[in-house]
C-alpha cells in the first residue's frame, strides 16, 4: 500500500465531462490496476467533492466482491420498494436472462456493467438469490435516470428496468456471497476515501497535527480490516470501532473546516451525511456480532 500518497501533494480529479470520465482518469493516475483498498485512498484523496470519494470507494467494494469484474465502473442492484429482502422482489433469473425492476441504482450513469440480485428459486422453494451480470446498453436493459438528492447531487442514481437481458450468472450465492457482505465492504472502502478527502484537505489547509494525525491512523485501521472477512463477526466488531472513531471527530472537524476556505466546509456540510447511511443496519449487525462473539 502506498501511503506515502498521503503526505505527497494532492492532484485533485473534479467530473465536469462525467463521472465515467473522472472514474476512467482516476485509474490512469493510478496505473490502471490498483487494489481496491488503494483505489478508495487515493480515490479519496484526490477527489473533488465527497460524492466522488464515496464513488471511490464504492467501486472499491465492487472490486472486493468481484475480484473478476471489468476495470470499467460497475454497480450494484439489489433495492425493489425500498427494501432489499429476497422475498420482497419480483426481479427474476431463468438462465442466461434476467427481467424485473430494480429501483436506486448507485452511479448508473457510468456503470458499464450492472451485478443484478434476482431470485431463481422454484415456485414450492423459499426465495433464493442469483446474481446476474448484465451490460449497460444491452437489448432488454434500460436505465432511467432520477432527479438529483440533495446528499452527494454529483452522484446520480437510477431505475433499471430488465426486459429478458442476456448476462451472466456469478457462481455462490446472491445474498450469502454477494449482497449480504456488500454492505460491510461498502461501508468500510466508503469510510476510507471520505477520511482520505478530509485528509487531503487538512493537508491542504494546515490543520492542527493532532487532528491530521487521528485521520492518518483512522486510515491505518481501515487498512486492517480490509483485510479481514466481511461476513465475520470480528469485522463487524472492528468495523463498528473505526465509525465511533470517525463519529468522535466531528466537532473538531466542523471547526477545522470553519475556520478554512467555505468552499471545503460547504461541501461538507452538504455531505457528510454519507457516512450515515445504513447506520440502523450497521447496528443491527453491531449487536448481532455482540452475541455471537459473547457466544449467546
Amino acid at each position: 500500500m502506498p501511503w506515502s500518497s498521503l503526505f505527497q501533494p494532492v492532484e485533485r480529479l473534479s467530473a465536469e465531462q462525467g463521472l465515467e470520465d473522472w472514474y476512467g482518469r482516476l485509474l490512469a493516475s493510478l496505473g490502471g490496476t490498483p487494489a481496491p483498498f488503494e483505489l478508495a485512498l487515493v480515490g479519496g484523496l484526490r477527489a473533488a467533492t465527497p460524492g466522488l470519494a464515496f464513488l471511490a470507494g464504492y467501486q472499491a467494494a465492487l472490486r472486493v466482491l468481484w475480484p473478476a469484474a471489468p476495470w470499467t465502473a460497475g454497480a450494484l442492484c439489489v433495492t425493489e420498494n425500498r427494501s432489499t429482502r429476497p422475498a420482497d422482489m419480483s426481479t427474476r433469473i431463468y438462465g442466461l436472462y434476467v427481467s424485473g425492476r430494480k429501483d436506486f441504482v448507485t452511479a448508473a450513469e457510468c456503470a458499464d456493467w450492472l451485478l443484478v440480485a434476482a431470485r431463481e428459486e422454484a415456485a414450492d422453494e423459499s426465495p433464493r438469490l442469483a446474481l446476474g451480470v448484465v451490460r449497460q446498453g444491452a437489448p432488454g436493459v434500460r436505465i432511467e435516470a432520477l432527479p438529483a438528492l440533495p446528499l452527494m447531487p454529483d452522484i446520480g442514481h437510477a431505475r433499471l428496468h430488465l426486459d429478458q437481458a442476456q448476462g451472466e450468472r456469478l457462481a455462490g450465492d446472491g445474498w450469502d456471497d454477494y449482497v449480504k457482505p456488500f454492505r460491510t465492504l461498502e461501508d468500510l472502502h466508503v469510510l476510507t476515501a471520505v477520511t482520505a478527502w478530509l485528509s487531503g484537505v487538512g493537508r491542504e489547509c494546515a490543520w492542527p497535527d493532532p487532528l491530521l494525525l487521528r485521520l492518518q491512523a483512522l486510515l491505518a485501521g481501515c487498512a486492517e480490516v480490509a483485510r479481514q472477512a466481511p461476513n465475520a463477526a470480528t469485522t463487524h466488531l472492528l468495523l463498528a470501532g473505526l465509525f465511533a472513531e470517525q463519529q468522535a471527530l466531528a466537532g473538531e472537524l466542523d471547526a477545522a473546516l470553519a475556520a478554512g476556505p467555505a468552499h471545503w466546509a460547504g461541501l461538507w456540510q452538504r455531505d457528510q451525511g454519507l457516512l450515515r447511511i445504513a447506520e440502523a443496519a450497521r447496528s443491527k449487525r453491531l449487536e448481532k456480532a455482540r452475541r455471537i462473539v459473547a457466544g449467546c
